[in-house]
């Protein structure tokens, strides 16, 4: 990272302007790129092109086109759990899959077809509940990965609902989000899959118990269960044990990472609702993405160039946030997605060799769906001194009639990113109001620009292009990740607060041994929980 370093003492002597750099009239042409129906402008970035070649010439001679053809045929980059990074497979045709798993992957083609054979069965009502009745909703149990990637995806491509499903999500445990879902539900239409790669996730195993006993109390046998329930899990012997026919037990392998599960059989949601075909679009619009990924020069490689380009906000500029802002009501989830994308990836400090690492990582990201932002956090992205670096994601084409609902809308995202970068000095104010009483307000009026910011635009929001989404930010990260020397595919940190939720659990049971594990203040809280359940 020592390049880096210098890099950064350079550029803030520079203390370049992004506008100044437009001086360069082949810039906007130049700084763009497309692939697999993403267009990708990254001319609003503060680097120039001296800037941009050094960054580029660092990633190569940082092995990383050795690293990305090493996930790819499944050397086992995730080294501290010693597994493969396969979920790119499952995007592949069978010639690819083949090529790299050899024997094994007839499991992938079984799977493939049970998840197909499911939803046609359940569409087309041919697999019936327990008491002869057609699905009208689908209820899917899981939490993290089996959660985000599915909520954004049903999200993005409800205009392409295939059939008169209902599907339905279920992660939080808190007893309001479950009873709120169930409210809406028939015990005697509705198809529950849990998904859980090790059926021992507290969370999700509550909240599916939960569930069971609401069904059991509606349909009086355990043979509901075992008709209506499905699981997609790496842990045969408990899903059974919990009731689900093993007929119905769909396989999790170890060298799919949770938050880049949903091309596996934990998308079989998603396919129930889109169906077969949609479902094939949008593993087919991420392998072009791929492919773009595996085969495109550094130069003109998206999630490469967006990974850089990240690297250069956060390690040599210093800027620690990322805002995500989708100006496409159907991706109004994508931010909370990418938080888990990102975060729960390269949230980390060691290397992938265990030692200590100096420099900073993943940004921290938020954001919401445009013109809303606009009303709340822009304010501070716009007249704070803190700048923060922005993706804007649009679709170029409106889902609905509403044309000029649509154009207003573009336009509000174009103008945004225009405005964070050029901002308005006081003196451009003071010209402004120089014939008016308000001449004092100058100051409030100043914003200091400079704001560097990508526009990432699809043609239309599409099963394909949704799909190249996902991959676009899934490389990306991988890319930060390995130039960052780290593991991005453990997440060693959400285990402790896993671990202590136990201790806590049993101290709220009245356990007093092991009071002396938690803080004072824990205990405190716990203690105010005791007196108020006596109420």
């Amino acid at each position: 990272m020592d390049s880096l370093e210098q890099m950064s003492k350079e550029q803030q002597q520079r203390n370049q302007s992004i506008v100044e750099l437009f001086d360069d009239s082949a810039r906007a042409d130049d700084f763009s790129i497309k692939a697999a129906g993403v267009l990708l402008d990254y001319s609003k970035q503060n680097i120039n092109r001296g800037e941009l070649k050094g960054l580029l010439n660092w990633a190569k001679k940082s092995n990383l086109t050795t690293k990305i053809s090493g996930m790819f045929s499944g050397d086992k980059i995730n080294n501290t759990e010693q597994r493969s990074v396969l979920h790119t497979i499952l995007r592949a045709p069978i010639s690819v899959q083949k090529e790299v798993l050899g024997d094994s992957t007839i499991e992938i083609e079984n799977t493939a077809q049970k998840v197909s054979s499911i939803v046609d069965n359940v569409c087309q009502g041919k697999y019936k509940s327990y008491v002869g009745k057609s699905f009208t909703d689908v209820l899917a149990i899981g939490i993290g990965g089996s959660y985000y990637g599915l909520k954004v995806a049903l999200s993005a491509l409800s205009r392409y609902n295939s059939s008169s499903l209902k599907v339905h999500l279920l992660a939080n445990v808190d007893g309001d989000a479950i009873e709120n879902k169930l409210e809406k539900l028939d015990a005697e239409t509705t198809l529950v899959i849990v998904i859980s790669k090790t059926f021992t996730t507290q969370e999700t195993l509550l909240n599916a118990q939960v569930v069971k006993e609401w069904m059991l109390q509606r349909l009086k046998s355990p043979k509901a269960i075992y008709q209506q329930w499905l699981a997609v899990s790496s842990n045969i012997e408990k899903a059974k044990k919990f009731g689900i026919n093993p007929n119905n037990i769909l396989p999790m392998w170890d060298w799919v990472g949770g938050r880049f599960s949903i091309w596996s059989a934990v998308g079989l949601p998603l396919a129930l609702a889109i169906g077969n075909d949609n479902f094939r679009l949008f593993k087919e619009g991420a392998y072009q993405m791929d492919l773009h990924f595996q085969h495109a020069d550094f130069d003109e490689n998206m999630p490469i160039l967006l990974a850089l380009l990240g690297i250069w906000n956060r390690n040599v500029l210093n800027y620690p946030g990322l805002a995500i802002l989708p100006y496409a009501h159907s991706l109004r989830a994508f931010p909370a997605y990418l938080q888990q994308i990102d975060m729960e990836s390269n949230g980390k400090s060691v290397s992938s060799g265990g030692q200590k690492i100096s420099w900073a990582t993943a940004p921290i990201i938020f954001g919401q769906e445009g013109t809303n932002g606009q009303h709340a956090f822009m304010q501070l992205m716009h007249q704070s001194t803190d700048i923060i670096p922005t993706d804007f994601i649009v679709s170029l084409q409106g889902a609905t009639s509403y044309k000029e609902n649509h154009e207003v809308l573009l336009a509000n995202c174009f103008a945004q990113s225009e405005a964070l970068m050029t901002g308005k000095s006081v003196m451009e104010v003071v010209t402004e109001l120089a014939s008016s009483d308000d001449i004092a307000l100058a100051p409030h009026k100043e914003m200091k620009g400079n704001t560097p910011s990508n526009t990432i635009a699809l043609e239309s929001v599409s099963p394909s292009s949704i799909g190249a989404l996902f991959v676009l930010y899934e490389h990306k990260v991988f890319v930060q990740g390995a130039l960052w020397q780290l593991n991005s595919f453990d997440q060693w940190g959400v285990e402790l607060g896993k671990k202590l939720s136990s201790q806590v659990l049993s101290l709220m049971d009245n356990n007093q041994s092991d009071k002396d594990k938690v803080s004072a203040s824990t205990l405190n809280l716990v203690n105010a929980y005791l007196e108020s359940s006596k109420q």
